[in-house]
């Protein structure tokens, strides 16, 4: 889970550079009891890393393994996993966790809990903070494994994941100010953000019949890497949605 808040809820207190006790395993009593009855949000780098290790087109992903809801953004929709007849991950095999290597933001951050503030921001990065969770039915922190936060980052992974979700931050940020207003829910603009969030195939593929990106100054280095990258491409849309809604943008036209 993560929060945008420049205050910490009540009675948590960072882990700071403070050690921590905890491993996840197939011995662990409780393995996988995590992943049953799990009300997960996906950010978009999340949706497209799993419809990428599930060989899947965007749509396809979407139609198939999500639910769409309403988060805490009043103007914008959230996703959120859509689990199998029995409540538990669709991922979820009898061995562990089938995308392991690219399992979403929540899932990698566990036990840890982040927390962004935002008013203090250097050097354009917002300022982290880490809490540790302790749930009654993980027995996870009773292992000798011992962690900080920085190794525990580094050992899941997590930048790349945190460094996307950024990203979108700032766009919901900025969606949940309404910049459609008297456009209504499904509008142009709205339909063209979902797209670019949720559904970076169906983007790549109006990109290629529009020649949208054509109309902007981008270099043959940054073009590569847009053909190449669904997380390239989607930071030239939100670039392209900054410009579209505020009229200010890192884009340069033509």
């Amino acid at each position: 889970m993560e929060n945008d808040r420049s205050e910490f809820p009540e009675g948590l207190v960072p882990v700071g550079k403070n050690e921590f006790n905890f491993n996840c395993h197939p011995d662990v009593p409780c393995f996988t009891n995590c992943c049953k009855r799990v009300e997960l949000i996906l950010y978009p780098y999340d949706a497209i890393r799993l419809k990428n290790i599930l060989k899947i087109d965007s749509e396809k992903f979407l139609y198939e393994h999500v639910n769409l809801i309403k988060g805490n953004n009043p103007y914008f929709p959230s996703l959120m996993l859509k689990l199998d007849e029995d409540e538990f991950c669709p991922f979820l095999k009898q061995s562990g966790c089938s995308v392991y290597v690219d399992r979403p933001s929540a899932c990698r951050t566990y036990p840890l809990e982040r927390a962004v503030n935002r008013k203090n921001e250097k050097a354009g990065r917002p300022e982290d903070f880490y809490f540790l969770t302790n749930h009654d039915y993980c027995h996870g922190h009773k292992e000798e494994k011992i962690f900080t936060v920085k190794s525990w980052l580094r050992n899941q992974r997590i930048d790349e994941f945190n460094s996307a979700n950024d990203l979108w931050t700032s766009m919901d940020t900025l969606f949940a100010e309404n910049p459609w207003k008297g456009e209504g829910v499904g509008g142009s603009k709205q339909q063209m953000a979902f797209m670019i969030c949720y559904n970076i195939d169906g983007f790549r593929r109006f990109c290629e019949e529009s020649h949208a990106d054509k109309q902007f100054k981008l270099n043959k280095d940054q073009r590569r890497r847009m053909d190449q990258d669904d997380l390239e491409l989607q930071k030239f849309g939100f670039e392209w949605l900054k410009l579209i809604l505020t009229g200010k943008s890192s884009l340069v036209g033509r």
